[in-house]
């Protein structure tokens, strides 16, 4: 990636490493963390985190006690995550270097489990897609575990009717597009339509993770219906009604006709033995 490729001028514009911050973010961060820490081996296994941005899934992992190795495509996002690293010196990653899904430098059967928690998003063509899938089972050990996180296909129209983008023109065209192809475009230069990327259907996921020689364990919803909650800002602080919608998530978080209702999923998979 070069610094005026599209996806290294959106990451230049916006900030990544705050968007887990709000309660939005929040939800994705702590239901994220609740699906990686039922399925990771014990630690101090080797991880991946390819696509890990600013570095927030690799420092909490570090910090449990993981061996962590966090690459990225964006400089902006690797100099956050060294930052990050640094400022916990006691648990630090292993490394944070800039580099691409589709050609890891890592050695055959090096990790133990790869986070890649957005190059299947970012790559917007199924052929590459695939490459990074099989760079992915590649550098795996025998057993070892995917977590590949996606953006629903609905997500746009989700997204549009809640926050009101569905009064721009523009946006209304989008949401169509979404629908039609998953091939989510932007032509208007606003960051808050986010920028060139592909929303993929919860069954074209699990399809594409298997055609790269992987076992799909799960399937699973991430924040999935938490947007219908009323006042979701106010009640996510409260710790009864956040306890409340975080068992309400997990009792959904698989139902096959309320999947493609989340905006983000999570394939966890693994490596034939």
């Amino acid at each position: 990636m070069t610094p005026t490729d599209p996806l290294t001028t959106y990451y230049n514009q916006y900030d990544e490493a705050s968007r887990l911050s709000g309660p939005w973010g929040q939800i994705e961060f702590t239901r994220t963390q609740e699906l990686i820490t039922r399925y990771l081996p014990p630690p101090p296994a080797l991880i991946l985190d390819v696509g890990g941005a600013a570095g927030r899934y690799a420092c909490w992992l570090a910090a449990l006690g993981y061996r962590v190795h966090l690459v990225d495509p964006v400089p902006r996002h690797v100099q956050q995550a060294q930052a990050a690293s640094a400022a916990q010196p006691t648990r630090p990653l292993v490394s944070c270097t800039l580099g691409d899904a589709r050609r890891l430098a890592c050695a055959d059967g090096s990790a133990d489990a790869i986070l890649l928690m957005g190059p299947l998003y970012h790559l917007t063509e199924p052929c590459e897609r695939h490459q990074a899938l099989r760079e992915t089972i590649r550098t795996l050990v025998p057993g070892g575990v995917l977590f590949a996180a996606a953006i629903s296909r609905f997500a746009s129209t989700l997204d549009g009717l809640q926050s009101g983008y569905f009064r721009d023109p523009a946006f209304q065209a989008i949401m169509r597009q979404d629908l039609a192809t998953g091939q989510h475009r932007n032509p208007t230069g606003n960051p808050a339509y986010f920028t060139d990327t592909f929303f993929h259907h919860p069954r074209e996921l699990r399809d594409e993770i298997a055609a790269a020689g992987f076992q799909v364990t799960a399937l699973l919803a991430v924040e999935g219906l938490s947007y219908l909650m009323q006042d979701l800002s106010v009640h996510w602080g409260d710790p009864d009604y956040r306890r409340f919608l975080l068992e309400i998530l997990a009792a959904t978080e698989s139902e096959p006709t309320l999947l493609g209702a989340s905006p983000h999923l999570l394939c966890i998979a693994k490596k034939p033995l």
